[in-house]
């Protein structure tokens, strides 16, 4: 039997997944340690055990592996609908609402007239200003959840992080929408209609609050003949997973159609169900932000920092900007009380998935768009290099913005005295 020279030691998935997992778990014990957020430590593991570092996790596994992260977003905007409840809501008034609006426009204007001024190009400035917007409700529930923070900043942070991906996804269409129309108009040939481009932002957001309804309701007829909490979160996560699919399949918000699944939850069915649901949830979410951090750092390559470029750091520094400024503003005209005012804006700042996400958008639809010009000593249409600047770019602050975003989280729940300083 002959053995090829070139065989190589293949470790077993399953094996690294659990070396992965332990190294999380210390390096998140560290983190702890010198008071920062245990999601800091989840991602440097990631990171060592990732492309930069030793490759144990290699980009062909990450993506195998990603039906984890799409669970753990799943439970993630679950339980952000389930605090969300329309009557503790209501007490801290329409200031949330002003809020949202304010910290989204605003970001939308800063990051489109900065990245303006630094490139004279319109398109690629609607297009980072589409895309700054996203949040990244992960980083902030996380810490939420592991500093068991309580209190109207911490309502207010649920709210904000659940309902500005929605926004966001709606001001990408138009941007987009936009965008795609100048591109093809330059070339001389027949726009595509705004309004066209502009429904099928619409259409996502619209399907995705009738899936997530659809599902609550089901949920909530299913769970009549079941008593126990075990019972009980096995369904929910069935159904997790089936809205990670469908969402997949119908190319959906995952994020809104399992966060509205929660909202109609919280607010229709009743406590002994919901206290038994968030119980399990409790239990096990400490795991599944364990994983979908680690897996995240394996996806930050260290390499792309140095890429960042002017246009990366006026991003950062204008859509840091834009949601501190905005979420002020709207606090002030809402007249919330001065907590919220001071530190809502600091408690969003994270952006990860739906940035990209968009981005991988960008760069598929405007592939092939617009006239070809030199980029990189290559011949290429403008539309893909706009996509690859946007993917390049917002890639690498995405790194940065998830490595401060759940530190300046647990910053404002700390001034704000809703979470132990000890």
């Amino acid at each position: 039997m002959r053995h090829s020279a070139e065989s190589t030691f293949i470790i077993p998935v399953f094996l690294i997944i659990g070396l992965l997992t332990l190294l999380a778990f210390f390096f998140g014990k560290g983190s702890k340690k010198i008071k920062l957020p245990s999601i800091i430590g989840f991602m440097i593991a990631g990171t060592i055990a990732g492309p930069s570092v030793f490759h144990l996790i290699t980009d062909g596994m990450q993506a195998s592996l990603g039906f984890i992260t799409q669970i753990a977003l799943g439970f993630v905007a679950l339980s952000i609908g389930l605090e969300l409840n329309f009557k503790s809501l209501g007490k801290l008034g329409k200031g949330i609402i002003y809020i949202i609006l304010l910290e989204s426009f605003f970001t939308f204007i800063l990051v489109g007239i900065a990245v303006y001024i630094v490139t004279g190009d319109i398109i690629l400035s609607l297009l980072f200003a589409g895309i700054a917007p996203a949040s990244a409700p992960a980083g902030t529930v996380a810490v939420i959840r592991e500093f068991k923070a309580r209190g109207n900043l911490t309502k207010a942070l649920y709210a904000v992080v659940g309902f500005d991906d929605g926004l966001a996804i709606i001001i990408y269409g138009f941007a987009a929408a936009i965008s795609i129309s100048f591109l093809i108009s330059s070339t001389g040939a027949e726009a595509v209609s705004v309004v066209k481009l502009i429904l099928i932002p619409l259409q996502e957001i619209g399907l995705s609050i009738a899936i997530g309804a659809a599902i609550a309701f089901l949920f909530s007829i299913i769970t009549r003949w079941f008593d126990e909490a075990g019972d009980i979160f096995i369904l929910a996560f069935g159904f997790i997973l089936a809205i990670a699919g469908i969402s997949k399949m119908l190319n959906t918000s995952l994020i809104l159609t399992a966060m509205v699944f929660g909202i109609i939850l919280v607010n229709t069915q009743s406590r002994t169900l919901l206290h038994r649901l968030s119980d399990r949830l409790t239990s096990v979410m400490p795991l599944l932000f364990l994983l979908f951090f680690a897996l995240a750092g394996s996806n930050l390559h260290i390499s792309a920092i140095p890429s960042l470029g002017v246009i990366g750091f006026v991003y950062i520094l204008t859509r840091s900007g834009g949601k501190i400024f905005g979420a002020w503003l709207g606090a002030v005209i809402g007249k919330m009380e001065p907590n919220i005012r001071k530190y809502t804006g600091l408690g969003i700042l994270s952006q990860a998935g739906v940035a990209i996400g968009l981005s991988l958008i960008i760069k598929e639809r405007f592939a092939g768009l617009g006239e070809t010009v030199e980029y990189m000593g290559h011949q290429m249409p403008i539309g893909d290099v706009i996509g690859t600047k946007i993917l390049t770019t917002v890639t690498a602050t995405c790194i940065i913005f998830e490595i401060i975003g759940p530190i300046l989280a647990k910053y404002a729940l700390t001034k704000a005295g809703e979470i132990d300083k000890s």
